[in-house]
């Protein structure tokens, strides 16, 4: 029996990594991940009671919402969807997946993060990654060439999930995109302008809007001595500035990208610059910068945004950054992402590279870009429909939401029930229900409670735990002289309403609550 022993061993030591977890006070997702080897080695020894055993658990990087965050959740939803409809955009819907072709080669070096589903003798399919690919896909097919849409649905990533920081593996997107051939920088400044407004709505602190330009990037990656072919991958390691010292990111673009020490120490001078309209209007002079026509040009585009962000009052929160590079290979113009900052303002340095900026930063919860390319790859013609767009990072923005919820004394309520319906007596269920009938039939929101008899003190008990502004309460005299008693649950004040006005009462009270 020397595999039993041996198993034996591994649960001892497997409940020792579970325990030092828990004694570590690590997160709940990783200490359920090894609890579940810890049972999966115990079903190999025991009998058949211990292998149908398994973990009541959300499968890895995913989680359920219950009232309260679906209320915070829904609230949320309401300020960005309100926003995106003040600005005139229209609402589609896509498939959860698409073919796995639909999706290869779009995300660089994230396609790794694609969920392929199992091939079922039919198509071969993955779960969409973002909401971006899946649009162009839809504009191509459909033959749209201006639109301006938003998408709130669910995405799949493979991730490492880090759930703490609101990083999950099935996760919402809330998209804003204007496709179409207009005019230099007018849609991209609205899409700055969204973000601006959604993120003073929802009140969750300070926040900066990074922005820069894929064709000042590339600019840079040539004059700097990039080869044409790594300009790509340079690319997805300059993205990791935000998480990573510039040393850490200059030894990855050394050692296993394979660039030069000069080329890594020339793009180190420029990515630590940041500044706004005087920074583009310096680089166009730059000696080095000022040979690249593509850097130039988006240059020129970057001083023009900052014209219209002034106009859009939003220069407050936007510093164009060099450092920015949104790892996507989709983008082909201007590129900006939004991230909170803790203790204040992130000051604009130009000693970014030492990750000074960055240690006060609480990650991205919103990004986008241009992307004048993506339709084109779908169309048969290679039709070009330009598209500028936005994605809002939801799912942080919930985290923090929560955590301030939580913080707060303040209840949130799950439901939006404006009246209870009680009954003071015995015997009077055929009553309450006539009541509630007509209260729901005046578009009244009302409940009452499912037992014949119930005790007017856990009625009146329920409203206060619910948060339900409202009682009528329904006894033989009110019945006899034809009206409800209207009972206020904060001040215990008790009026009687006529039958008749008592719909007009509830909506008055409510209104004004």
């Amino acid at each position: 029996m020397a595999d039993k022993a041996q198993i034996q061993e591994a649960i001892k030591t497997q409940g020792e990594v579970v325990r030092k977890l828990k004694s570590e006070k690590a997160s709940k997702d990783q200490i359920d991940e090894e609890v579940a080897k810890l049972l999966q080695l115990k079903a190999q020894i025991g009998g058949d009671d211990v292998k149908h055993q398994f973990v009541l658990k959300t499968a890895k990087g995913t989680r359920d919402y219950n009232p309260k965050q679906m209320a915070i959740r829904e609230k949320v939803f309401s300020t960005i969807v309100g926003c995106f409809k003040r600005h005139g955009a229209e609402t589609i819907d896509t498939p959860v997946f698409e073919l796995k072709e639909t999706l290869t080669g779009k995300y660089g070096e994230d396609s790794k993060l694609i969920y392929d589903l199992k091939d079922q003798g039919g198509e071969l399919l993955s779960l969409r990654y973002d909401l971006t690919v899946p649009f162009a896909r839809y504009l191509a097919m459909s033959k749209i060439t201006n639109i301006k849409r938003y998408h709130i649905a669910k995405v799949y990533r493979r991730d490492n999930p880090a759930m703490t920081r609101g990083r999950y593996r099935e996760f919402y997107q809330c998209d804003f995109d204007i496709a179409g051939q207009y005019d230099a920088m007018i849609p991209d400044a609205e899409c700055l302008k969204i973000v601006h407004e959604i993120l003073s709505g929802l009140d969750i602190g300070d926040f900066r809007i990074k922005v820069n330009d894929r064709r000042i990037l590339d600019g840079m990656f040539a004059v700097c001595g990039v080869p044409d072919d790594k300009f790509r991958t340079i690319c997805s390691t300059v993205d990791k500035l935000d998480k990573m010292p510039w040393e850490d990111v200059r030894k990855e673009m050394v050692n296993e990208k394979g660039l030069s020490e000069e080329a890594a120490d020339q793009i180190g001078e420029y990515v630590s610059l940041q500044g706004g309209m005087d920074l583009a209007e310096r680089l166009l002079q730059d000696q080095k910068m000022s040979r690249s026509k593509q850097a130039c040009a988006g240059l020129s585009d970057i001083k023009l945004l900052f014209s219209y962000l002034q106009l859009f009052q939003v220069t407050d929160k936007v510093v164009f950054d060099l450092s920015l590079a949104r790892g996507l290979d989709y983008y082909t113009g201007i590129i900006y992402e939004a991230a909170l900052t803790q203790a204040g303002v992130a000051p604009v340095s130009t000693e970014a590279q030492n990750g000074a900026e960055e240690s006060v930063s609480v990650g991205s919860v919103a990004g986008g870009g241009r992307y004048d390319g993506l339709v084109g790859m779908f169309d048969p013609k290679g039709r070009k429909v330009p598209c500028v767009g936005v994605s809002i990072g939801i799912e942080r923005i919930f985290s923090i939401m929560e955590q301030k919820a939580e913080a707060s004394a303040e209840k949130v309520r799950t439901t939006e029930v404006q009246v209870m319906v009680v009954s003071a007596q015995k015997n009077l269920l055929e009553e309450r229900l006539q009541l509630v009938t007509e209260l729901w039939n005046a578009g009244i929101k009302a409940e009452l409670m499912y037992k014949k008899n119930p005790k007017l003190l856990s009625q009146l008990q329920h409203c206060e735990e619910s948060g339900i502004p409202l009682v009528a309460i329904l006894g033989e005299q009110e019945l006899k002289d034809g009206v409800v008693k209207l009972r206020v649950v904060s001040s215990r004040e008790e009026v009687d309403i006529s039958r008749a006005a008592l719909v007009e009462e509830i909506r008055r009270r409510t209104s004004e609550a």
